[in-house]
């Protein structure tokens, strides 16, 4: 799979840390088929990860010792885990992200407007909710569940479009989203789990999650949006063809990622909502294998 993988156990979490290693030297410009829309609409995907997992895993870890969950050994074994994962994870984006810079897309300096738009984003909305009793740790915890549940909903879409798999043409590309998409699942219910742990599971919880899902998405999608016309624009590629392209791939109502996503992504609005609900078990198992995972 063009990685050197090196499993580690957490101490008995349910789910491994593989330590990866993608060489993304190959990777040619345009590796989604050759087309430059898809490219860039990926691209812009991927320039969300490094800060956004970053942010997760601070968040996290900033409850981790809390009273309420910080005897729960299983839990802590998954949070460990959970860390593990989403820093390979960083890693790996890390490296993509350098290729398609080395082709002169500035996807760094997308990467430092992720970080001041989190960073914006939760210090306004703890702003917001503290005469309501709600503290940058509910904030931040809150909104790292609702984005758990989106990156685990676009997980299960690349895993199960065929369409979406076709398109990726480049192997190491391909490799590296399915295994992240893997992952994604595997970890999807920790923290929802801290969540729930740390802040319960009463009317004020459900009003939190459910109203930072709202705010997570609003604003990813208007970010990701305006990086992808950035990127498209710097490489001329803002055209009809390109945008032609994007919207069958991500919005479509047959094929579409985005719009595929419709149905998980409403169920995180039902009260007593877990993310183990969905189950992807079996789907994971045939990938790793697939993977060598």
């Amino acid at each position: 799979m063009n990685a050197k993988v090196n499993i580690t156990n957490r101490a008995g979490a349910s789910f491994p840390v593989r330590r990866m290693n993608f060489d993304f030297d190959a990777v040619p410009e345009y590796w989604m088929k050759g087309d430059a829309g898809l490219t860039h609409f990926m691209t812009a995907l991927s320039a969300l990860f490094p800060a956004g997992e970053k942010f997760f895993i601070d968040s996290v870890r900033a409850v981790r010792k809390h009273p309420a969950i910080a005897n729960d050994e299983a839990l802590q074994k998954e949070i460990s885990a959970f860390i593990g994962q989403e820093a390979m994870h960083t890693q790996e984006h890390v490296g993509f992200n350098a290729s398609a810079q080395k082709y002169g897309h500035d996807v760094d300096t997308l990467d430092c407007y992720t970080d001041k738009v989190i960073q914006g984003t939760r210090k306004f909305m703890a702003i917001l909710g503290k005469p309501v009793g709600i503290t940058q740790e509910m904030v931040d915890l809150t909104a790292t569940t609702a984005l758990e549940h989106f990156t685990a909903t676009i997980a299960s879409q690349l895993l199960t479009n065929t369409h979406i798999q076709e398109l990726m043409t480049d192997e190491t590309m391909k490799n590296m989203w399915m295994w992240h998409a893997i992952e994604e699942n595997e970890h999807k219910a920790v923290a929802y789990d801290v969540f729930e742990g740390v802040f319960g599971k009463g009317l004020k919880s459900y009003a939190l999650r459910t109203s930072s899902l709202v705010i997570a998405m609003v604003t990813l999608l208007i970010v990701q949006s305006y990086f992808l016309a950035r990127l498209l624009k710097q490489d001329n590629q803002l055209n009809l063809d390109s945008l032609k392209s994007i919207y069958t791939y991500a919005y479509s109502p047959s094929k579409g990622v985005i719009t595929g996503m419709g149905k998980e992504m409403l169920m995180y609005f039902k009260p007593g909502f877990h993310p183990n609900d969905l189950d992807t078990n079996s789907l994971l198992e045939k990938w790793k294998a697939k993977l060598g995972l």
